[in-house]
């Protein structure tokens, strides 16, 4: 009987770590559906795809950028207003902005690459 109760409370202990329903995955795929798509190449891959979210938002330190993965990966980038255009919001590695042309910059962090509007640097076309 013990055995029972044990396994039950454990079980219990394990879902709720989980921190996610399973209704959950559908919503946050309905929210990322509706979020703006950038082009982007994950973990050192060469090819450009779209196939990342971009998200703003307003912090005390400015404007944050999360570019999201659809393997659920992301990066989170700072606006700044002072040439740089971006720079990682946070972790070790530098961004490195290369301007392409066209109104296009080139963002790499990493191993992985993100075109994004220049306006990105007033940040005004970025929803």
């Amino acid at each position: 009987m013990f055995t029972r109760i044990s396994s039950l409370v454990l079980s219990a202990l394990l879902l709720a770590g989980c921190g996610e329903r399973e209704g959950d995955h559908t919503v946050r795929a309905q929210q990322n559906a509706e979020l703006p798509t950038v082009f982007c190449a994950h973990g050192g891959t060469s090819q450009l795809v779209r196939a990342c979210t971009i998200e703003r938002m307003q912090t005390q330190s400015g404007v944050v950028l999360t570019l999201r993965h659809a393997d659920g990966a992301f990066r989170r980038l700072l606006v700044t207003h002072d040439g740089r255009g971006v720079i990682a919001a946070d972790g070790a590695q530098q961004a490195v902005v290369r301007v392409l042309g066209a109104g296009e910059v080139e963002v790499g962090v990493g191993g992985d690459r993100y075109r994004l509007p220049e306006a990105v640097r007033g940040v005004p076309s970025i929803p």
